[in-house]
């Protein structure tokens, strides 16, 4: 009966992504900032965003990538899982589609799916065929400006080893900078509210659409 429900959802995933039965798109635009101005972004951002007395709001989440590969396809199915380490919070499964770089959009365009799982989604990915792509920790603040969605965050490397079970190393002397809205399919004016947003952060930080497909897999 387990398998036989592992294989329906298996399935329903497959034809779900096939015929992108996925109403959501998310706009995005990346950058990074080292470490010693990181503070003077934090200022700009509270005087720019909602909420400021309030904001930001901070974060520590795990993130876990896994795959499964595809019949007839090169390329694997990729589904993120989230959980939240500072807060009693349900998982988080994200699913991103192939990012669309268009030169007549300001901004990267992917598609998305999120939804809340309960804290066995590891386990079930695994019996569905999903390996472990890669797993890091992101620790920062996020910030809100209307339907827009701003993080700063530091990734940090998680390292197994025998001497301790998991040790804690930041992968850059930076923090990474997104701005993100997800939206319906056909808000277009979405990129161009994004785009002005991005001005008012030069020249502290470039928030800039990410050619993946040019800087090799995403560590």
């Amino acid at each position: 009966m387990a398998m036989a429900s592992v294989s329906s959802a298996r399935e329903s995933l497959q034809h779900a992504l096939t015929n992108r039965f996925l109403p959501n798109l998310e706009y995005l635009l990346q950058g990074s900032i080292l470490d010693s101005a990181v503070e003077h972004l934090m200022h700009r951002l509270k005087g720019l965003c909602d909420n400021v007395d309030t904001s930001p709001e901070p974060f520590h989440d795990l993130e876990v990538c896994m795959s499964l590969r595809q019949p007839n396809s090169n390329q694997p199915l990729l589904l993120r899982v989230r959980r939240a380490m500072d807060r009693d919070a349900p998982m988080q499964m994200r699913y991103l589609g192939q990012p669309e770089v268009d030169q007549r959009r300001p901004t990267l365009v992917r598609s998305c799916m999120d939804c809340a799982c309960t804290n066995g989604i590891l386990d079930f990915l695994t019996e569905m065929g999903f390996r472990l792509e890669f797993e890091y920790l992101a620790k920062g603040y996020m910030f809100r400006k209307g339907r827009m969605k701003i993080t700063v965050s530091k990734l940090i490397k998680i390292v197994h080893s025998k001497q301790q079970d998991m040790a804690n190393e930041p992968i850059s002397q930076s923090y990474i900078v997104e701005l993100s809205v997800v939206a319906p399919t056909g808000q277009e004016n979405v990129g161009e509210e994004m785009r002005v947003f991005a001005e008012q952060l030069k020249p502290l930080v470039q928030l800039e659409k990410i050619d993946y497909k040019r800087l090799g897999p995403m560590p």
